[in-house]
């Protein structure tokens, strides 16, 4: 199957709002702010973003809590084309976890981490046809280990559900994933090295103890 190139198709919507003079109302789903560094000062030149902390998934619910607050310091701190609003999710582990009952021991990448895109996607939709948003969107594909095609997939069939455009995406194109590197150090955010849930912070710890006996640096994931 042939691989749609999203940054193509984002390129040419992008044409389109700078064409029309306007400014879209878009929902961006975050899932932290180093994610949503590059692409908040990539897209708030064409759209009036509001930033959607929606992520049922992360554990322990400290963590859930540091990661909203780095969020919003990202927000007030961080000089951008135009302002930008922070909308909190309801914390509902219990979402997340029956979603993941039967696929605990899955690698990352796998169906549940599918079945957890597809929870947050949802969720920001309906978020955004509630607030009359023109397009949603999610910042999960800037990171190399997220599926942007598989992103992108679930955005499309959700816009066709409740009648809200997606904005498709794949935001590590053109160094977005190192961008977002640099803008972490530039403003000293917090870089977790695991995606929140609990499986992916065993198997991040697991990772990490190989590569440690191997005597090389861990890696950091987002």
């Amino acid at each position: 199957m042939t691989k749609e190139n999203y940054q193509h198709i984002l390129d040419k919507t992008i044409k389109q709002i700078e064409q029309s003079k306007e400014h879209p109302r878009l929902l961006l789903h975050s899932c932290c702010a180093p994610c949503s560094s590059y692409v908040l000062e990539y897209l708030t030149s064409y759209f009036d973003i509001t930033i959607f902390y929606y992520n049922p998934n992360i554990a322990p619910q400290e963590e859930f809590q540091f990661r909203a607050e780095e969020q919003q310091k990202l927000i007030n701190e961080m000089p951008l084309c135009a302002p930008v609003s922070f909308l909190l999710g309801e914390y509902d582990t219990a979402s997340f976890f029956a979603l993941a009952k039967g696929h605990e021991m899955e690698l990352e990448g796998g169906p549940r981490c599918k079945a957890c895109y597809n929870l947050r996607l949802r969720k920001t939709a309906e978020e955004a046809k509630k607030g009359g948003f023109d397009f949603f969107t999610t910042t999960l594909s800037i990171s190399p280990h997220k599926d942007a095609q598989a992103l992108n997939q679930i955005g499309k069939q959700l816009s066709e559900e409740y009648h809200v455009p997606y904005l498709f995406s794949d935001f590590k194109k053109r160094d977005g994933y190192r961008r977002s590197c640099k803008l972490s150090e530039i403003y000293g955010l917090y870089r977790q090295n695991y995606c929140g849930c609990p499986y992916s912070k065993l198997e991040a710890e697991l990772r990490n103890q190989t590569v440690a006996e191997q005597g090389n640096a861990p890696q950091i994931e987002t």
